[in-house]
């Protein structure tokens, strides 16, 4: 955005020639090392230190990528398409630019190289193309058929009915039913059919219950145990992997293997609870090192306290004080929102006023209320990121969301679903036209939640020290021989 700001419509020039300037730096610096071996069945591998040095301008088509994507926010398909283009530059001269550099002739027999490995990446390509086409079809069908006949609601009613509205067991039974829909699915259809399915669920579960669910959480989250998939038995691809390697079962594999990747099981929960571990809600560099290292410690207390270790084997009361603890740092927010509520809820007609003050990109969090199609009255709980805009209604339309807004009252105008995923997630929880906005929620002064974090680390050095003293006490098996 500073590039943006400096040089204007120039812009495209200038990221361009340094962009350009780049590769010829990187071709230079390369064209120092060997070239790496053509053949990749070799019996010793290269060393990593040349190899890396030898292909740093490999590196520059994702920089192209990612620029295309969050700076100049072109689609996803027209962003893959100039970064391959750049690529196919970059196969094409590079040869002859490395000839050139290390001051050899034949440029001509080298740029006829650089057209045949064009060609021979164009066929692997195709190749590599055919299974990820044909997973993708296989779940464009799931999908499909889940959508025509009405299985998708069915699952939301459900996890609704067997969980009791309650968010936890909301998302066990997500979890659950993420694990089966993606048993034996490649790692591209697993995350289409799971989160195509089960992402919405969480949204509008949560949404019934009071907590405003990121969108990207609960991709994240579902995805999560998709992939978890691949181990669990009977289908887990993973584990017939792993026993072809090992000559062992790969029933009993996939079961040790799932004993333990579940441990890991509370990291996707971190997500939803603690959506701070996505960067959402981030103000300072010290408070993402700060969380961040309290999710990494959960993690480890967690394990230990499942594995019934942790300085010495624990006892049962020990294993429930580090569930505590690991539940502590994982969501301080749970306990401290009792003590002081975390928003402040304002009339629905301020919607416009607080989107105003608040800068794009961020989120607006405001409660709706309304009759669904099959008569039954609703209270949900969103956030949506505000595009970009002079005022608070521009900024909110651009998120795609417009409001009727009277004195403090507010009404659901329009939904853009088109705009953004949030927007689409709100839609499909079945809010329309006419949805009261009863309520928009800013957050509260008060003490940071980390508050809990330094009371729970307190306990963890108290429990640290008591088994550390148990541990001195506990003979070694070479003095007690």
């Amino acid at each position: 955005s500073g590039v943006k700001t400096m040089f204007g419509e120039a812009t495209l020039w200038v990221v361009s020639g340094a962009l350009l300037a780049a590769y010829i730096g990187l071709v230079f610096y390369a064209s120092r090392y060997p070239d790496l071996p053509a053949d990749r069945r070799i019996d010793v591998l290269p060393e990593v230190g040349p190899t890396v040095k030898a292909g740093l301008h490999y590196l520059l088509p994702v920089v192209v990528l990612v620029w295309l994507l969050t700076v100049e926010r072109l689609s996803p398909g027209i962003s893959a398409f100039w970064a391959t283009v750049f690529m196919i530059f970059i196969i094409v001269t590079q040869k002859p630019l490395i000839d050139m550099f290390r001051r050899r002739g034949g440029l001509t027999r080298r740029a006829r190289e650089g057209f045949d490995d064009l060609l021979r990446g164009l066929a692997n390509g195709a190749r590599n193309m055919i299974g990820i086409g044909v997973a993708t079809a296989t779940a464009g069908i799931i999908v499909g058929t889940v959508t025509l006949t009405g299985i998708g609601q069915v699952m939301v009613e459900l996890v609704e009915f067997i969980s009791g509205g309650n968010l936890f067991l909301i998302l066990l039974f997500t979890a659950i039913i993420s694990l089966i829909l993606g048993m034996g699915l490649p790692t591209t259809a697993n995350y289409i059919v799971v989160s195509s399915l089960m992402a919405p669920v969480i949204v509008s579960l949560g949404a019934q219950s009071g907590v405003a669910i990121p969108l990207i959480a609960a991709h994240m989250f579902v995805f999560y145990f998709g992939i978890l998939a691949d181990d669990t038995p009977p289908v887990g691809l993973a584990a017939y992997a792993a026993a072809a390697i090992s000559k062992g079962d790969p029933i009993r594999t996939g079961v040790q293997g799932f004993s333990y990747d579940i441990r890991t099981a509370i990291l996707p929960f971190m997500f939803i609870f603690n959506t701070q571990l996505l960067m959402i809600g981030i103000d300072h560099w010290f408070e993402f090192v700060v969380t961040v290292a309290a999710a990494v410690l959960a993690m480890m207390l967690f394990a230990a306290a499942t594995q019934g270790y942790w300085l010495v084997k624990s006892r049962v009361w020990e294993t429930i004080v580090l569930l505590l603890i690991a539940f502590a740092l994982l969501r301080p927010g749970f306990v401290w929102d009792r003590v002081e509520p975390p928003f402040e809820d304002l009339p629905g007609g301020a919607i416009y006023d607080v989107a105003e003050n608040t800068r794009p990109g961020d989120s607006i969090r405001f409660v709706v209320q309304g009759e669904t199609l099959e008569g039954e009255t609703k209270t949900l709980t969103f956030t949506v990121a505000l595009g970009e805009g002079g005022n608070g209604k521009e900024r909110l339309t651009a998120a795609g969301i417009e409001a009727e807004v009277t004195d403090d009252a507010a009404q659901i105008a329009y939904i853009n679903e088109q705009a953004n995923r949030q927007a689409e997630a709100l839609k499909r929880t079945g809010v329309d036209y006419g949805w009261e906005i009863t309520a928009v929620q800013t957050e509260r002064e008060r003490l940071p939640k980390q508050t809990v974090m330094a009371a729970a680390l307190a306990l963890a050095g108290l429990l640290a020290a008591l088994q550390l003293r148990r541990r001195r006490r506990i003979p070694h098996p070479a003095a007690a021989t």
